[in-house]
């Protein structure tokens, strides 16, 4: 029998009133236990999942169906740090999506030999509190916006 709702719409079955939606798989879900000990929250970013260690974004992780170069683990750097990075991560590299030759994030390609390795050892770097690995989101419009606008 067909239940109607006071509407008059088709309600669903009871069953499936009380189920849970199911949720995308975390990708890299390995990385999550790496930084276990600093309690990690992540929120989405442009669909990717981002990581949080206190106030700083820290790593997006993307693993988006079918072949794509930039899928793997982003870090959340800035040029000034790239070489300074390049000797831990041989395969980092800019990421395409993002439209630009070089972007102040950097991607740890999840098709390159060492990319578990090396997603471990950005998770060390970030558990020890390397400065090259880390943004406060935000920061520098804020930092435009308490310039007042006399001083332009």
């Amino acid at each position: 029998m067909v239940k109607r709702s006071r509407s008059g719409r088709l309600a669903p079955p009871a069953d499936e009133v009380f189920t849970a939606r199911s949720r995308k798989p975390v990708p890299h879900e390995f990385v999550l236990e790496a930084l276990a000990p600093l309690g990690p929250e992540t929120r989405p970013l442009f669909g990717c999942l981002a990581v949080y260690v206190g106030e700083k974004i820290v790593l997006a992780l993307r693993d988006k169906p079918g072949p794509s170069p930039d899928n793997g683990v982003w870090l959340a750097t800035t040029e000034e740090h790239h070489a300074a990075l390049r000797p831990d991560f041989p395969s980092m590299r800019s990421i395409e999506v993002l439209g630009k030759s070089v972007t102040g994030w950097q991607v740890l390609p999840a098709d390159a030999p060492d990319f578990e390795e090396a997603a471990l050892r950005a998770c060390a770097l970030i558990r020890a509190g390397d400065p090259r690995i880390g943004k406060v989101p935000g920061e520098k419009r804020k930092q435009r916006r308490t310039t007042p606008r006399d001083a332009r």
